[in-house]
């Protein structure tokens, strides 16, 4: 098992990362937990799966379980959803002293997490991610949110889990594409902070050697997470990194009604769209954009811009999160492969570093 310490002024937890953890996740809260309720918030697809061997864990460690199921995808993380929640948490007659348990992708975290965080004010809540993008990114580091119709994650909080159980055997459900999905954001780690991500990638020859190699990918990835949370927990600073290729993959997302780009195809589109401008301009060591384009393409990425009405881009670029206010964006940049900084970007200038005057 390997265990990362996420230290931080408030809150300390830990993320186990362990095959076959799940099957063992009641046990592991017993001695912390005993005679708490617990609710499962999953989504449809997850709850197939895995849902009965979470249950069995828990009940046979002696706690009252109920569950709560959603429809798979971004759509679902609505105020309109979050409202069903709080329906069934106060039909269960969950207290402040139980605890919500999210089991599943990107998008149940998000949602099941700030339901934790504003239900009673805030109750206890694990995280078990059962998708690559949420076991190496999402699940890590408190961020939780839900969508409004102006963007993507206007609405949320930093609300930490008391614990993160990994289990890289539920990564073999995943379909080919959102497999590549989740891909997506290894490759952002490699490309912002550690290349030897990228040669491990460059390496391997299909999807059985990524996932035979897995649990020493999110390993690297969620301590580089760690890192950049524990200095930045509020998101001002060094942490934006993170947010590598998102300013137009969020957009891209929305333009598309979260329909024909999965999130981590998006950002995939982001990263090339900035990293092809920025070595046109000097700020990018040459080669980087070639060697990005080949690595995406290798994991099943879209690498392209798609046609796209450039002015609702930049309306939905100008409410992005990252924005610091006085038309100033915090945009991702590389300086080199494995090396990325901030750099402060007018709005009336965004469309220039995005490639948006390409486009109509």
């Amino acid at each position: 098992m390997n265990i990362i310490d996420i230290n931080l002024r408030e809150k300390c937890y830990k993320i186990y990362i362990e095959r076959g953890i799940l099957k063992y996740v009641g046990e592991k809260l017993k001695s912390s937990y005993e005679g708490r309720s617990i609710v499962v918030i999953t989504d449809y697809n997850v709850e197939k799966l895995y849902l009965d061997i979470l249950r069995e864990s828990l009940l046979n460690a002696g706690f009252k379980v109920n569950s709560i199921s959603i429809p798979p995808g971004e759509k679902s993380k609505t105020l309109e959803m979050l409202k069903k929640v709080y329906e069934n948490l106060c039909k269960f007659n969950i207290r402040r002293s139980d605890i919500i348990i999210s089991l599943g992708g990107g998008v149940v975290g998000d949602l099941a997490g700030f339901a934790a965080a504003t239900y009673l004010r805030g109750i206890r809540y694990i995280q078990i991610p059962t998708s690559i993008l949420a076991q190496v990114d999402s699940s890590v580091g408190g961020k939780v949110a839900v969508d409004l119709p102006w963007g993507k994650n206007l609405v949320g909080n930093f609300y930490h889990p008391d614990a993160v159980f990994i289990d890289p055997e539920v990564l073999s459900s995943l379909n080919d594409r959102f497999f590549s999905d989740g891909m997506s954001e290894v490759i952002k780690y490699g490309f912002i902070k550690d290349r030897s991500i990228l040669d491990d990638l460059d390496s391997y020859s299909n999807r059985k050697d990524v996932l035979n190699n897995i649990d020493n990918i999110i390993y690297k990835c969620c301590s580089i997470k760690r890192e950049l949370v524990e200095k930045d927990e509020r998101d001002l600073g060094d942490r934006m990194m993170l947010n590598f290729g998102h300013t137009l993959g969020h957009a891209v997302e929305k333009y598309y009604n979260y329909e024909r780009y999965s999130h981590g195809e998006a950002v995939a589109i982001g990263m090339t769209a900035v990293t092809g401008r920025t070595e046109e301009m000097g700020i990018t060591k040459r080669g980087a954009y070639d060697y990005m384009k080949y690595i995406l393409d290798k994991y099943g990425l879209p690498t392209c811009m798609p046609d796209l009405n450039r002015k609702e881009i930049i309306d939905s670029v100008a409410l992005d999160k990252k924005s610091s206010g006085k038309d100033i964006l915090n945009l991702i940049v590389l300086e080199e492969v494995g090396k990325a900084k901030i750099m402060k970007v007018k709005i009336s200038q965004v469309q220039h570093f995005l490639f948006l005057d390409k486009i109509k």
